[in-house]
Parts: C-alpha cells; sequence; structure tokens
C-alpha cells in the first residue's frame, strides 16, 4: 500500500517504514505528525484518487530529526555594470519515518 501525499508545497509518494525529507514542520524529534493531505491511495490492484484531496485519509508519521539541507549558492551578476551579488541559502528540513496510512 502506498500513498501520493502533498506537504510544503511539493508532492511524495510514501509507504509504510518510509523516510522522507520534507520542509519544515513543528515537532521535536520522537513527535508524532499526521498528515491529510492526501491525493491517492494505493492498495495493490485498487487505487483511490481524491478531487484534490481524499475525504477523511491520513498518513501518520513520527519526526526522527530536524536538520538543514545542503548549502545552495545564489548568484547574480550583470555583465559590465559590475553588479554582482553573492548570497548562500540552507533550507530547514524535517525527517519523517511514515508509521501508517489510514483511509479513514
Amino acid at each position: 500500500m502506498f500513498a501520493v501525499i502533498k506537504t510544503g508545497g511539493k508532492q511524495y509518494k510514501v509507504a509504510k517504514d518510509d523516510v522522507i525529507e520534507v520542509e519544515k514542520l513543528p515537532g521535536a524529534a520522537g513527535a508524532s505528525v499526521d498528515l491529510t493531505e492526501v491525493l491517492m491511495l494505493s492498495d495493490g490492484g485498487k487505487v483511490e484518487t481524491g478531487s484534490p484531496l481524499l475525504a477523511g485519509a491520513k498518513v501518520s508519521a513520527e519526526v526522527v530529526e530536524q536538520t538543514r539541507g545542503d548549502k545552495i549558492i545564489v548568484f547574480k551578476k550583470r555583465r559590465r555594470k559590475n553588479y554582482r551579488r553573492k548570497k548562500g541559502h540552507r533550507q530547514d528540513l524535517t525527517v519523517l519515518k511514515i508509521t501508517g496510512i489510514s483511509r479513514g
């Protein structure tokens, strides 16, 4: 059984015991989180889709840790104008372990 969920403006295909990194969610390590924005559920050959969300469906997860992503460099330049800007960015992330999927 797997589900497609939406969190942080992105979609993830998850199954039980998967470990995923999503944009920061509130909660300390060991806390339980319910993700209610479920777009699709599949159990073998049976597929249920929402329009856009499935009513009552939820995915339960446990927060493994709060971490930060790799640094990316944002560099802007306009040629011949002596204009250069350099910035770095690290995204805050939450590592989740999927504990269950329910239809509701």
